[in-house]
């Protein structure tokens, strides 16, 4: 008895002994391995769909099935909703400056590309439509398209400002809570850019399109809203906006007119600088307005329309249009379908002049053509960026790839 109380006694003490050095071995190696995901982080890009996917919803489908069903359900009983702004056709009075806001850093931005691609050279695969910033293109063969070459490797073409800052269209509303636009009146409603009309349901006038600003709100009862206002108030005049040249004869858009905007400074680096923080600002505050303001995509085209609903327009091309009779399929929108990123090869070098090859293709990352485009003329990337422009990984040699370990 006696030797087995010493020999549990002796035990007891060895596990005392090895617990402390234990728990901070447990704790060094819990650091070190913190340390080490934090170093080595990369974050991939979202992969390309295909024609036959959908893109994925920002919320769940059974989130939105159970909300449709409350509002089913809501709207059995026969009594008032209140509706909060926008919702009730009231301006959401904390977001009228940053909508202007959003607008002027459009404007900015447009005037900043426009000047930085005279100077930075933009090219375009002819046949898939992807964009590479600066001069000598890449050589990886990513050109995996109909009619490509056998080598995959892309025909370049000059690009523009449509390459680096796609332009997405939307059908500019009146009125933003009444019924949606028809397929009959697909050539009678203005488009204008999405962003553009953002800024404007969210209080930003223009006066080429004009918009109805509600002094009352809209009541909802049993699902139904029902509008007290009057329909068209003195101080709007039916007959001054009509033109009488119809669609023949184009009006000039506000993002067309870019003389005023020219800027005459030679910092190319100045002016990158402010394009990168016209970007920034713009998509901040976008961000901001889709928090409150409804922005509806298709689930399988680029289509968007600004406002709580889409429209009814039947000109979707994507897969199984046909069951769909042409209409789109609505789903919440972000701020990647009002503003398309294109996603570019990002050149950590920019003196050596030697073009990306193939056989590295691993080790560089990526950026935003436009964010690239202000990169290359010397303007500083915010650190948002860094897990896919991977400045932790220095791109070796061809002659040291087979050495990487």
């Amino acid at each position: 008895m006696m030797l087995a109380r010493h020999v549990q006694t002796i035990g007891n003490l060895l596990e005392r002994i090895i617990e402390v050095p234990v728990a901070q071995l447990r704790g060094i190696n819990m650091n070190f391995c913190i340390w080490y995901s934090n170093v080595s982080s990369y974050n991939e890009l979202p992969r390309k769909l295909n024609k036959s996917e959908r893109k994925p919803p920002v919320r769940s489908f059974n989130e939105l099935k159970r909300e449709a069903r409350l509002k089913k359900k809501e709207r059995q009983n026969v009594h008032e909703l209140v509706l909060q702004p926008p919702e009730n056709g009231l301006l959401v009075k904390q977001l009228v400056p940053i909508a202007h806001q959003v607008y002027a850093a459009r404007c900015e931005l447009l005037s900043s590309v426009s000047s930085l691609v005279n100077y930075t050279a933009i090219y375009s695969c002819s046949l898939c439509g992807e964009v590479h910033v600066g001069h000598p293109p890449h050589k990886i063969r990513t050109c995996n398209v109909r009619g490509s070459l056998s080598s995959k490797e892309h025909s370049w073409v000059k690009g523009g400002i449509g390459h680096v800052l796609p332009l997405v269209e939307s059908f500019h509303l009146y009125d933003r809570i009444g019924r949606a636009v028809s397929h009959n009146e697909m050539l009678e409603v203005d488009r204008i850019p999405a962003i553009v009309e953002l800024c404007v349901q969210a209080g930003f006038d223009i006066p080429e399109y004009p918009t109805r600003r509600r002094a009352f709100p809209v009541y909802c009862v049993a699902g139904r809203i029902i509008d007290f206002e009057k329909r068209f108030p003195k101080e709007i005049s039916l007959g001054k906006d009509i033109d009488a040249c119809g669609f023949w004869c184009k009006k000039k858009r506000s993002d067309e007119d870019k003389n005023s905007m020219a800027m005459h400074s030679d910092d190319i680096q100045a002016i990158a600088v402010r394009g990168m923080k016209a970007w920034e600002k713009m998509r901040r505050g976008a961000s901001k307005l889709m928090e409150k303001y409804a922005v509806q995509t298709c689930g399988y085209c680029p289509e968007v329309q600004v406002g709580p609903k889409g429209h009814r327009v039947r000109n979707c091309q994507a897969y199984k249009h046909q069951m769909r009779d042409g209409q789109h399929a609505w789903q919440e929108a972000t701020f990647n379908d009002l503003v398309p990123p294109v996603y570019v090869y990002h050149t950590q070098d920019q003196q050596s002049r030697k073009p990306l090859v193939n056989g590295l293709k691993r080790y560089y990352g990526m950026l935003p053509a436009v964010v690239e485009l202000f990169a290359q003329a010397g303007a500083p990337i915010e650190k948002n960026y860094s897990p896919i422009m991977r400045e932790d990984v220095v791109v070796p040699e061809m002659d040291e790839e087979k050495l990487v370990v």
